[in-house]
C-alpha cells in the first residue's frame, strides 16, 4: 500500500493590521483523525475558531505557531516578513513536511519540500482552513494580550487593524511599541528631527471624526 505524502497546509493572520505581529501556522492533518466543521476562519465566528483550535492541536499529526514580530516586519516589510514566518513554520513541522500548500500567490524560499501556492485555498484545502484557524486564534489572543499592556488603543476589539477607534486613538496617544512603523498612517505620526509628531494634511484626513475625551 503506497503511504501518502505528509501535506502541510499554511496560511497568515495579520498582514495588513497597524499594529502587533503577523503569524503564520502549518498544519498537517492525520489522516485517520478527521476534524469536523473545519473552513476558511474568515467565515467562521470566533466562538467557532476557539473550539476548533484544541481539536487541531490535538488531532493534527504536526503543527506550528510562528510569530514575527513588528521589529522584523518593520526592518525587512510586512511581504518578507510573511514569507520568512511561512517558511520557519514548515521548517519546525515533526515528522516534516513532504509536500506544501500555501494560501496566496508566492511561496517562500527555503522551504524543505515541493510546494504549491493556491490562491484562496483556505477556502479549498482543509489543512489550509486549520492553519488558517490557528493563525486567526493565535493572533487575536496576541492582540488582547498587547491590549492589557496598552488599553488606550483598543487591540482587543478592532485586533489592530485601522478602524476608526484604532485611528482616533492614534492620533491621540501616538504609536506604541507595537506599532509598525512601516506602515501609513503610523509613519506620518513619528516624531520628526525637533520631536514634534508630523501629522500630514493626508493623515489628517484619515483621523477625521470626534476624538475620545
Amino acid at each position: 500500500m503506497t503511504r501518502r505524502l505528509r501535506v502541510a497546509g499554511v496560511d497568515e493572520a495579520g498582514r495588513g493590521p497597524l499594529a502587533g505581529p503577523v503569524v503564520v501556522a502549518a498544519v498537517i492533518l492525520h489522516p485517520k483523525r478527521p476534524i469536523d466543521g473545519l473552513d476558511d476562519s474568515k467565515k467562521l465566528t470566533e466562538k467557532r475558531r476557539e473550539a476548533l483550535y484544541p481539536q487541531i492541536v490535538e488531532h493534527a499529526l504536526a503543527w506550528r505557531v510562528e510569530f514575527v514580530d513588528v521589529d522584523e516586519i518593520d526592518r525587512i516589510n510586512i511581504f518578507q516578513a510573511t514569507m520568512v514566518g511561512m517558511a520557519r513554520a514548515v521548517q519546525a513541522l515533526a515528522p516534516a513536511a513532504e509536500r506544501v500548500l500555501i494560501d496566496g500567490n508566492r511561496l517562500p524560499r527555503g522551504l524543505p519540500c515541493p510546494a504549491r501556492a493556491i490562491v484562496g485555498g483556505d477556502a479549498i484545502e482543509q489543512s489550509i482552513m486549520a492553519a488558517s484557524i490557528l493563525a486567526k486564534v493565535a493572533r487575536d489572543r496576541a492582540m488582547v494580550e498587547l491590549h492589557a499592556q496598552f488599553p488606550d488603543y483598543g487591540f482587543d476589539r478592532h485586533k489592530g487593524y485601522s478602524a476608526p477607534t484604532h485611528l482616533a486613538a492614534l492620533l491621540a496617544h501616538g504609536p506604541c511599541v507595537h506599532h509598525r512603523r512601516s506602515f501609513s498612517p503610523v509613519s506620518r505620526l513619528l516624531p520628526d528631527a525637533q520631536g514634534d509628531a508630523v501629522v500630514e494634511p493626508a493623515t489628517a484626513d484619515l483621523f477625521a471624526g470626534p476624538l475620545p475625551a
